[in-house]
């Protein structure tokens, strides 16, 4: 398992000098590199995955992929799509040696609390970040670009900008509805052009057995353009060695065959949006 040291060292006192092969680095110097990137992504054994899963939640159905929607809670000021995670996929080690620390996003926290939300109600935001950081970013620092916590999250601000789906879906005539379903090749013929062809509607299976929109998954090559042909299906990727993959979440591909509905966003009651 390939594991940057820099983390490590940043932890230590800023008195202490670090003697590495051929060169002498400071506490400051060795924050700079950590903070910003540098060092680490010349390792191009390390970065053996080719593809990326892009992942936004819908919070208008969030809480049904909950086993326990009590603990579900929709901040009053999220009224779009989220952010769940960006993953690489078929990763073969395991990443989570690289910490995260609050500093590490201050700058982006604003963006990162309106974009990126918890809702699960004893899971801090900072909490969501760093978990996903460990099991996913780590992975993809090994990309320059993305070679420390502050350029992941700001990767995943932009791709979020990048893909805005609301607005695609609005001009579409495709709303959140109660009481209208839609079909999945209506989506798609509205998305793909602009995410991909390769895109995966994902739903849930409610108590009354409706099919519910909850996420969307956008695969994307390791340069971020979007396609990736060298993936297998999203639900092959989760086949991977344990650590190394994208948690298994409730859902599964929206039935073609079967309407699902877009349920809007309930801030009163998370739970049951449409009663």
């Amino acid at each position: 398992m390939h594991c940057s040291l820099l983390p490590l060292l940043v932890s230590l006192s800023p008195a202490i000098l670090f003697l590495l092969p051929g060169i002498i680095v400071t506490q400051e110097g060795l924050w700079e590199d950590y903070k910003y990137g540098h060092g680490d992504q010349d390792n191009h054994n390390f970065c053996t995955w080719k593809c990326l899963l892009f992942t936004l939640q819908w919070p208008g159905t969030f809480c049904q992929s909950l086993n326990n929607v009590s603990l579900c809670r929709i901040p009053p000021t999220v009224n779009n799509w989220t952010i769940h995670g960006l993953w690489p996929l078929h990763a073969k080690n395991r990443c989570d040696c690289w910490p995260m620390f609050p500093s590490d996003v201050q700058e982006l926290k604003a963006e990162l609390t309106e974009l990126w939300p918890s809702f699960v109600r004893f899971k801090s935001n900072f909490h969501f970040w760093r978990e996903e950081w460990r099991k996913h970013g780590a992975c993809a620092a090994c990309v320059e670009g993305m070679n420390s916590p502050l350029r992941y999250f700001q990767v995943c601000i932009k791709l979020r900008a990048q893909f805005y789906i609301h607005s695609l879906l609005e001009d579409a005539g495709i709303t959140p509805s109660c009481e209208r379903p839609y079909k999945v090749e209506e989506v798609q013929s509205v998305l793909a052009p602009h995410v991909g062809d390769k895109l995966e509607i994902q739903c849930i299976t409610d108590e009354q057995d409706r099919e519910l929109w909850f996420q969307l998954k956008i695969r994307l090559n390791r340069n971020l353009t979007v396609g990736c042909d060298l993936c297998t299906d999203a639900e092959d990727a989760l086949k991977v060695q344990p650590g190394s993959r994208p948690v298994p979440s409730p859902g599964h591909p929206c039935p073609d065959q079967v309407p699902f509905y877009y349920f809007p966003i309930n801030h009163e009651r998370p739970q049951r949006p449409c009663g």
